[in-house]
Order: structure tokens, then sequence, then C-alpha cells
């Protein structure tokens, strides 16, 4: 039977472990390595590693960092960051990783996605689109180069166009929500999800346990992404690796799936 999956988004710079706010301001909170150690021993539905320089700076992918993350992982695990070529992306699940994520090279080739997709295969290809809304406007655009250059493109149809190009997930990454931890961005999120016949994973906003039930209550069986609440506890936000019970795990479920 699906599930909804509970998934911690673990943002990389430079080797270390990083928690931004709107795509700003990273800070470092520890070894991504140790992260994924916590995450094995609370047995996470999924991961989702995150090289947030990687395309900014035209950067290859780290892969003697990727090779320690998967020789370490014990839950499927999702990389982002620098992937452009088809040579990289096998490179990456080449190691053991299940899934490749997508951003800006989309933007400036979508038919890359394809060309990826028929050789690792569509349910390995992720398509990650940066969003945020635009000015006295209820609409939004997508922002690429970690959320630098905006591309003023609709990401409702943009993401129908990705899953007809053979994507195998959308991934929804709210900057505007992006750390700040009150709660997910709804509305362009149902007008997304409403439209896609291939699962979807949302990021950005999720401050307690509430939050991710809300979630699964209106998507069902969605992929709901989590930072900043897995990493900081308390209200002075100290650096506390956290992950759900399978107890509160089997309530948001049984809550909402009945």
């Amino acid at each position: 039977m699906l599930r909804p999956r509970i998934i911690p988004c673990l943002l990389v710079k430079d080797g270390g472990l990083v928690k931004t706010q709107k795509f700003s301001d990273p800070k470092y909170v520890g070894d991504p390595i140790n992260a994924v150690k916590i995450f094995n021993e609370k047995e996470a539905d999924e991961l989702i590693v995150i090289d947030i320089d990687a395309t900014r700076y035209s950067k290859e992918p780290d892969l003697k960092l990727l090779q320690n993350l998967a020789n370490e992982s014990r839950m499927p695990l999702c990389y982002g960051g620098g992937v452009k070529t088809v040579s990289q992306a096998k490179a990456v699940v080449s190691m053991g990783i299940e899934k490749v994520a997508l951003s800006s090279i989309l933007v400036e080739n979508p038919s890359i996605i394809s060309n990826i997709a028929n050789e690792i295969g569509s349910q390995s290809v992720v398509a990650v689109l940066d969003i945020k809304k635009k000015k006295l406007s209820a609409n939004y655009e997508i922002w690429t180069h970690n959320g630098t250059k905006n591309s003023k493109i609709d990401p409702v149809d943009f993401s129908l166009k990705l899953q007809s190009l053979g994507a195998g997930e959308i991934v929804i990454n709210s900057i505007d929500h992006d750390g700040m931890m009150n709660g997910l961005d709804f509305p362009i999120l149902e007008r997304i999800y409403n439209r896609l016949t291939i699962p979807m994973t949302i990021i950005g906003g999720v401050g307690n346990l509430k939050d991710i039930e809300e979630a699964v209550q209106r998507f069902k069986y969605i992929g709901v992404g989590v930072g900043s609440f897995f990493v900081f506890k308390g209200k002075y936000r100290a650096v506390m690796i956290n992950y759900p019970t399978i107890e509160e795990r089997d309530k948001i479920v049984t809550n909402t799936l009945l």
C-alpha cells in the first residue's frame, strides 16, 4: 500500500550541513554524514540531499561526498546539485543513490530530462522547482541558481511539461517559506498537485507535526520534505537532529488516510 513519505532535506555547502532562510544566510549546523547516521537510526522514509552551491557556481557533483553518503545511508537517497549531463546522472546512481534531482538545467534545457530518464529510468529522475510568489499577484515563478535568477516561468504549466518529458517525480520547493517554519504554501501546491499523475513532494515551511498531518490530509500520498524542523529544537533553534517516532508517523497516517 502507498504511504505518505516524511523526508528530511539536507542542504550541503562546502561539504558541511547548513540551513537557510528564504535561500539566504546559510548557517553551519553539522556534518551531513552524522545526520545520515541519525536518520538511519530513526528509520526515516527517504532522504534528500542538495548541494546548494553546485549549480550556482558551476561545480561538478562532489562524488567523494556522495559515495560516503550512499555508503552510510540505509534509506532511499535523492541527490541534487550540479547534475547537468546524462553521464553525471549515471555516475550518481552508480553509487547506489536511488534518485537524481534536476533543477536549473531543466529551465535551460527541458529535454535533458528525457535523455536522462531513457538511461536511468523515469523513477530515478526528480524535477525540483524552486518557486516564489510574484509581488502583488496570486501567481508564482520558478527561480534558479539557488534562488538568484528569475526564469519567469509558471510552475504549474512547467510541471506538466516535465511530467510529459519523463520526470518520475516533481518536487516543489517554496523559497518564501524556506526555513521559516510557518506552514506550507498550500494554495500553489494544490494547483500543481491536482494536475499531476506522478508523485509529488513539497518542501518549505514545516514547523511542527500538525503541518505534516495537514499536508497528508490534503494530498494523501504526498512526500513532505522537512528541513529546519528536523534540525532545530525550541524557540532558540538549538541544533538537534530529530524525526517523528514510528508511533507519531502511524498516527498521522491513521488520522488522514482512513
